[in-house]
């Protein structure tokens, strides 16, 4: 596949990328892939490898997990500058972005439960009528507290009713004026590559903030990755349909749009991508059992030269 490997010149004199894990576990074979792949481009055409940590939830980030992720990316023998972007740090540009959109009128706060949305659904699927579902498979909300007043907002939000703050997407569309796509280098899940048309409606209602986490994963990547001005999104393919809800944020926020590269998954032996839930694939574990990062590499598909 053409992300696959660092042999694309970039569009960009000196290419900034970078890799983002999440410190809620540890990181497994294809967490590697995707590391490696962004290092050698950077490395390839004298660009910048960043890490970030997305640390946004920190109900579920872990220190020793984040020390993981040093030590194992280390240990492949990679580098990048330091001190590192955290997320947790920056929760304030995250809350100016969310400003700015209910200014434009597209945020509204979304009381259903998943429960709840899930009878409501359910509901309306019994009568014949098909639910749309977003490229994950999740019904998209049903979206009847746009209609509220603000007063009516304003009330359960004061009596400490959890809520979501979710995108418009009607909204959002209706005042686009342009067509969005992305230039994609690498090839998603169905070989798709060159000029993407992007289809955030397709979503629905996104959620991009909830009363315990200050921004969605939506948000707060578009945001990294505008202040760290990153040139290169080189990414897992599972990520290929969330590209469309980036740009659409990237548009009303003006933004720049990076380029994109997403590359193929590293799967189990049934096909399913790998999880942080199954420590057997863990980079941890594997060195602990004596592998080296030569095996690593083989293991996530690549060779010890790149």
């Amino acid at each position: 596949m053409p992300n696959d490997n660092t042999t694309a010149q970039p569009h960009f004199s000196a290419p900034i990328v970078r890799f983002a894990p999440s410190p809620n576990g540890l990181l497994h074979v294809g967490h590697a892939r995707s590391a490696m792949l962004n290092w050698r481009f950077a490395n390839a055409h004298d660009g910048t490898f960043l890490l970030r940590i997305e640390d946004i939830d920190t109900t579920r980030a872990r220190p020793e997990f984040e020390t993981a992720i040093f030590q194992d990316l280390g240990w492949l023998g990679l580098d990048w500058p330091k001190p590192v972007r955290r997320q947790s740090d920056h929760f304030a540009e995250y809350q100016a972005a969310l400003s700015e959109l209910r200014k434009l009128g597209l945020l509204y706060p979304a009381f259903l439960s998943r429960a709840e949305i899930s009878a409501s659904v359910s509901e309306i699927e019994s009568n014949g009528r098909r639910w749309p579902r977003d490229p994950d498979g999740a019904p998209h909300y049903p979206g009847s507290d746009r209609s509220l007043s603000q007063a009516e907002r304003d009330r359960r939000i004061a009596s400490g009713a959890p809520h979501a703050w979710r995108l418009d997407m009607q909204a959002a569309l209706d005042g686009l004026g342009t067509d969005l796509s992305w230039a994609e280098f690498g090839s998603g899940p169905n070989g798709e590559s060159g000029t993407i048309a992007a289809d955030p409606g397709a979503w629905g209602d996104v959620i991009l903030a909830r009363r315990d986490v200050p921004a969605s994963y939506h948000l707060s990547v578009t945001i990294d990755d505008a202040i760290q001005a990153i040139t290169d999104v080189i990414r897992g393919e599972d990520l290929f349909a969330s590209t469309s809800v980036h740009r659409l944020l990237q548009h009303l926020l003006g933004l720049p749009a990076p380029r994109y590269h997403h590359h193929s998954l590293v799967r189990d032996s049934e096909g399913r991508k790998l999880s942080k839930s199954d420590g057997a694939t863990s980079i941890a574990s594997l060195r602990h059992q004596g592998e080296t990062p030569g095996d690593i590499l083989a293991l996530a598909g690549l060779t010890q030269s790149g």
